[in-house]
């Protein structure tokens, strides 16, 4: 980043907290230095025991939704309601990771290189997301209208307003745009996490593995950007499919990077509370993080005002009565409550360098804002149940901690089999030895 440096060896100074860059990595799980302290980089039993322990919390909870869905009057409608904004919200951490080690490898990032694996295990993780996609693709596919009114073809004829867009809203076409997007997704993250594990047994120094992931970061860059728009358009805004935004990728794309950044703080530091990382990873790493999280808090902000503006202005009654009916009664407190705790709150709340070189602090406001990135889609998604109150319920809690729990099975299952630290990338140096000033 512009306003951090990273010592060489040469200067005799060693940062607080992490290794010196001067020492060889050793084969046996730690990387060595010249000071003899060495880092403990795997999972081991660790991860094991939170596999079983998050898969056995994700099946009850997904059950429990299950239950408490055939209870409510039109059960499918309001449990797929209530997955759809869990998925979602998990989704900007998983895509968010996938935008995260691709960008990392665009520019050829030094600092970020010890944060690189346990991302690149999160990004891998989109093969769990398309399995807990199925809930909601399935159904939508066979023509279930629970949540997507445009997948019943004869609603959609009947409505003039609808009908000219079904060349593009229709179960077929989904279909297809749905396996290109988690199928470009898998490759991509896979093809990153192969190249990463397979460079820590190279013979050489790992210098034509970075260059052959720069290469095929910069034209990835450019289908994810185009598959997450179209991810955001399909599964949230044509809840509603009358209403319309070309902003409304980019928000989402706002709330990812927003997400990812909180995500990897807290795991980093969960790491190093189980013995993991604790001399690779320091308060410098973390204060970049905060750094990322602060900025993003501003653009996802920006891109919000901006997309409200234009539609204010503009006037359009397709697009205007999607932000009337959630700016009336309790849906309407919800958005003040995203104003300001999502954005006004956060900000002065992490405008402190001391806040976000603080784990402490800087945790509290990470798990602070991806609570808000949920409430913001729950924000997005639930109106379209047509009620004028916000329903949250108990089966909404216990979808959001199914999918989760769900998704940190999925990363333990794999985290628990590789490095944590990419040992034999020639820019380990720079990082373990980077500064934030």
């Amino acid at each position: 980043m512009a306003t951090s440096k990273a010592k060489s060896g040469s200067t005799g100074k060693e940062p607080s907290g992490s290794a010196s860059n001067g020492g060889g990595h050793g084969s046996g799980g730690g990387h060595g230095s010249s000071s003899g302290s060495s880092d403990n980089l795997r999972l081991a039993e660790v991860g094991q025991s939170l596999f079983v322990k998050a898969a056995g919390v994700g099946v009850a909870a997904l059950a429990l939704s299950a239950f408490l869905g055939a209870g409510e009057h039109d059960n499918w409608v309001r449990f797929s309601h209530s997955y759809l904004v869990a998925f979602v919200w998990m989704m900007t951490i998983c895509g968010g990771a996938i935008w995260w080690i691709t960008i990392q490898n665009i520019v050829n990032s030094h600092w970020s290189l010890v944060l690189r694996r346990v991302g690149e295990l999160i990004a891998s993780n989109v093969l769990v997301m398309a399995l807990l996609a199925l809930p909601i693709v399935l159904p939508l596919i066979l023509g279930n209208p629970a949540v997507y009114k445009w997948a019943d073809s004869a609603q959609m004829l009947a409505d003039e307003t609808l009908k000219h867009k079904l060349g593009y809203l229709n179960t077929k076409f989904f279909a297809i745009r749905f396996v290109f997007y988690f199928g470009f997704w898998f490759w991509l993250s896979h093809y990153f996490l192969n190249k990463s594990v397979g460079q820590d047994t190279e013979k050489t120094d790992g210098s034509k593995t970075v260059v052959a992931m720069r290469r095929t970061a910069g034209p990835a860059m450019i289908v994810f950007a185009l598959t997450i728009t179209f991810f955001a358009f399909d599964l949230i805004m044509s809840a509603d499919p009358k209403w319309f935004s070309t902003m409304f990728g980019v928000y989402y794309f706002a709330s990812c990077v927003l997400a990812i950044n909180s995500t990897l703080a807290l795991t980093l530091m969960w790491l190093q509370k189980k013995g993991i990382l604790k001399t690779s990873v320091t308060v410098h790493h973390f204060h970049d993080l905060g750094k990322m999280i602060f900025a993003f808090t501003i653009f996802w902000a920006y891109v919000g005002f901006s997309q409200f503006m234009l539609i204010w202005y503009a006037n359009i009654p397709e697009e205007t009565l999607w932000f009337k009916v959630r700016f009336v009664n309790s849906w309407g407190t919800l958005a003040w409550v995203l104003l300001f705790c999502h954005f006004v709150i956060p900000f002065f709340g992490l405008l402190s360098r001391h806040v976000k070189r603080n784990r402490k602090t800087l945790a509290f406001w990470a798990i602070w804002q991806l609570v808000m990135i949920y409430l913001d889609m729950y924000w997005l998604i639930m109106p379209t149940l047509g009620v004028d109150e916000v329903p949250f319920k108990l089966i909404d809690l216990t979808t959001w901690l199914g999918v989760l729990a769900i998704f940190v099975a999925g990363w333990a299952y794999r985290a628990q089999k590789v490095q944590l630290l990419a040992t034999n990338d020639p820019r380990l140096p720079k990082s373990l030895a980077f500064e934030n000033i």
